[in-house]
């Protein structure tokens, strides 16, 4: 349980995660299944990834969210020349004190915005990969905390790959979850035209919660019980990845601890202290299929094939029965 967060009720927690849902909801029209996702990585102490084409409010979520938490918020606008440096601070030479100062870079932050990560060298991309695991950055064999809760929202473009940086395996494996926006409905765009026309909605949210309400909301989530039948369900289901001839590239472990724990913060949101089946089945996709890669020669017709072979081990591995009791 996280130091100084405050105990709270299950009516409390509803509460709050209300709040926050309500918040985002205001400024991200139509579009439940994505603030849901990020609240869920939020609570899960997970990252997101937001990836779809340009226009469609990847960032505009990112920033909703961290505008409704009395938090530290930074965005990064990750290009080419972006160095490790500016993102994790560099050591910096005093004369006065004859010695070196770490002068922290953009990740020291509770929320952290890494807009268009994929635009950034490899060698910077890799710079987020001990704050995104460890929560901490170490600089000339110094280590640094980051604030907690630390979350990471990236966003890229899936469709424009000029002058980009596919994220390797390791980079997308520390990312609990990957989203895609999709255009809203043809209600909720208008109501956006009416809404926007004026004034940037951004600018009226007010935090409705704070860090360390979160960090109580995160401590209430980790209490959330989970049946051993069902942690022998998440295992089988990240060992049918890896089994799969259609699939080149299967679940890490990093992944089944990921998929659990942001089953229990579903199971929260849906005011439940434990988790059933359908938590972990419905999570499969968005916490699985970014990390995998489809074996060469594999087509389905009309799906994604990482996608497809998903929904085809969900079908299969039995449901363990204790747990639909």
């Amino acid at each position: 349980m996280h130091e100084n967060a405050p105990s709270l009720t299950a009516e409390q927690f509803a509460q709050h995660t209300s709040r926050i849902v309500a918040s985002v909801s205001s400024v991200i029209d139509g579009k439940p299944e994505a603030v849901r996702s990020a609240l869920v990585c939020l609570l899960a102490e997970g990252h997101l990834l937001i990836e779809d084409v340009p226009g469609v409010g990847k960032t505009m979520l990112a920033r909703a969210l961290a505008a409704s938490v009395d938090a530290t918020v930074r965005r990064i606008q990750f290009t080419p020349d972006l160095l490790p440096g500016d993102v994790t601070g560099v050591a910096v030479y005093d004369p006065v004190e004859r010695e070196f100062e770490f002068k922290r870079g953009a990740i020291f932050a509770h929320i952290v915005i890494a807009d268009e990560i994929n635009r950034a060298s490899p060698k910077t991309q890799s710079a987020l990969l001990e704050a995104m695991e460890e929560h901490q950055v170490t600089v000339d064999g110094s280590s640094h905390p980051l604030p907690e809760p630390f979350l990471v929202v990236a966003t890229q473009n899936p469709l424009e790959m000029e002058g980009t940086y596919p994220l390797p395996e390791a980079q997308r494996d520390r990312f609990m979850m990957r989203i895609s926006m999709g255009y809203p409905d043809a209600a909720a765009e208008t109501l956006m035209l009416r809404q926007r026309d004026t004034a940037n909605p951004l600018s009226a949210i007010t935090s409705v919660t704070d860090a360390a309400t979160v960090r109580a909301l995160i401590s209430w989530a980790r209490r959330v019980h989970v049946a051993e039948s069902l942690e022998e369900y998440a295992v089988a289901l990240a060992q049918a990845t890896r089994q799969d001839p259609s699939l080149h590239l299967g679940a890490s472990p990093r992944a089944t601890l990921q998929l659990v724990r942001a089953a229990k913060v579903v199971a929260a949101l849906d005011g439940r202290d434990y988790v059933v089946p359908d938590d972990l089945a419905d999570l499969v996709i968005p916490v699985f299929a970014h990390r995998l890669l489809a074996a060469r020669g594999v087509h389905r017709a009309g799906a994604q094939p990482v996608e497809a072979a998903l929904r085809q081990i969900v079908a299969r591995v039995p449901v363990p029965f204790a747990a639909r009791v």
